[in-house]
């Protein structure tokens, strides 16, 4: 679990929660579910409009990235590629063969596959950059989905306002904006405190839809589409990554040649500190 994800959420909820009660506010006051109901569904309809089915469903395996913790596996990458290149430098590409079952990774496995079989190295490059230009559009949907989700529910907030609105001051005319002027008046003559009431009243149910859109939006559908496309980043920069290992394979570089390439991958903290790790391993 990505520990900085559910800390953001419970941190989020948790000060709109202080924020209501602090001052003696209840939360029977913020809760509304036809007005929830107006802001969520109305969000999720327009998604459903501007969106494909497949594509609506394919977030709900996409979101799970969001929660799950990357951890950095170059120096395991790197080792890998370059026990690969010391194999091929001494037995040829076609010895990789018997390594590929070894590989956890499904691009590069298909990458190593593709470099054993494919002599032209300019066409296998052209090829591993096609895969991840498509895996990045292919990511790019369930970004936007929530993007955009988080341009619709404060629209969706504000339509609700207008809505609640709108029914308050039917009900504060009596009857409608085509009512008689003097029943109007006379409403008001009658009791003036009882009509301010239901006023104030409604006017606080109906401000409620605009809270609940720039919660969702604000909280929950912006911020997790920046954590996925964060993520999305840290994969193809990986993929990338792994393009120049598959790239040296094929040209049969020295293993040497291999590790000090894909190290410029790896941040220079990182760096120090795995050769930290070797030195006291040496020592």
């Amino acid at each position: 679990m990505d520990v900085a994800t559910l800390f953001g959420l419970a941190t989020g909820i948790a000060l709109v929660v202080y924020s209501i009660t602090a001052k003696g506010g209840s939360a029977e006051f913020f809760w509304n579910f036809p007005a929830l109901m107006l802001v969520l569904g109305g969000t999720i309809a327009a998604t459903f409009v501007n969106y494909p089915m497949k594509n609506i469903l394919s977030v709900f395996k996409v979101i799970k990235n969001a929660f799950r913790r990357t951890r950095g596996e170059y120096q395991k990458i790197i080792d890998q590629f370059t026990e690969l290149s010391s194999i091929a430098r001494k037995k040829g590409l076609m010895s990789l063969e018997s390594e590929l079952n070894k590989i956890e990774d499904r691009f590069m496995r298909s990458g190593i596959e593709l470099a054993i079989n494919e002599k032209d190295q300019e066409r296998l490059r052209n090829y591993l950059n096609l895969e991840l230009s498509n895996m990045g559009k292919r990511h790019t949907i369930g970004q936007e989905i929530f993007f955009y989700m988080g341009t619709y529910a404060p629209a969706f907030g504000m339509v609700g306002t207008i809505v609640g609105l709108i029914v308050m001051m039917k009900n504060f005319t009596g009857g409608g904006f085509g009512t008689d002027i003097g029943a109007a008046a006379g409403a008001f003559e009658f009791d003036v405190g009882a009509k301010m009431k239901d006023l104030l009243g409604g006017m606080g149910l109906a401000l409620l839809t605009t809270f609940y859109g720039l919660i969702l939006a604000n909280l929950i559908f912006i911020p997790l589409g920046g954590k996925l496309k964060r993520r999305s980043d840290e994969e193809i920069m990986t993929k990338e990554f792994m393009i120049e290992g598959i790239i040296c394979l094929h040209n049969r570089d020295h293993p040497l040649i291999v590790r000090e390439k894909l190290n410029t991958f790896v941040p220079s903290n990182e760096r120090r500190v795995e050769e930290v790790k070797k030195g006291k391993k040496k020592k």
